[in-house]
């Protein structure tokens, strides 16, 4: 009787450490790294429309607007600058300033509600001239942008493609590059583009 009640303790206990050992469902993880993953990688633009939360403090939450500066204005803290911040980055710097002078370790959320409309223009002798629409989470190349617009027409001088961009304050610049070179791959450069690029193709002269 004790040897049938010791092996039947033994096989229980077993169990319960099987249990405990199961790995976890792959699946949760794998949505839960995706769901981190545009958190950590998107750069947060002006226009973009954010959702700021922080936890058990109602009165601070706020839905607002990035401004053209790439900042938002926050109770008690005023102006955050954000240029150039993903939105895990901000995260933390929000929750630096309220916990240097207001909150005890304070827990701070940021959601992107609204992505800000990013485009680049594409004209001249391609085969759909017009705006092409910048990926929210990745870069965009010049020849990326080019093939979107339909790629070069027939009579296109590949040679002398611009690139005009205008800088935050104000100026601008344009480039002549070669993009008969970097689509034979005879040149590194991959020229990674900017929201609000105007690229132009020119026709060949005959």
């Amino acid at each position: 009787m004790l040897r049938r009640l010791s092996r039947t303790f033994f096989l229980a206990w077993f169990c319960i450490l099987a249990a405990s050992a199961a790995p976890a469902d792959p699946t949760a993880k794998s949505e839960t790294l995706k769901s981190d993953a545009g958190k950590t990688d998107y750069v947060l633009q002006p226009s973009d429309f954010v959702r700021v939360q922080v936890f058990q403090e109602e009165d601070l939450n706020r839905e607002i607007r990035i401004s053209q500066e790439c900042s938002v204005n926050l109770p008690l803290i005023g102006t955050v600058d954000l240029t150039g911040k993903t939105a895990r980055q901000a995260e933390e710097t929000i929750r630096a300033l309220y916990e240097r002078d207001y909150l005890v370790h304070p827990q701070v959320n940021l959601i992107v509600l609204e992505y800000a409309p990013r485009n680049v223009f594409v004209l001249g002798s391609v085969n759909a001239p017009g705006v092409v629409p910048f990926p929210r989470e990745q870069g965009l190349t010049l020849l990326d942008a080019i093939s979107r617009a339909g790629s070069f027409s027939r009579l296109a001088d590949k040679k002398h493609v611009t690139l005009k961009r205008t800088n935050a304050d104000g100026t601008s610049e344009t480039k002549t590059i070669n993009a008969e070179d970097l689509s034979k791959g005879a040149s590194t450069e991959t020229w990674p583009l900017q929201p609000n690029d105007v690229i132009t193709v020119p026709e060949r002269i005959l």
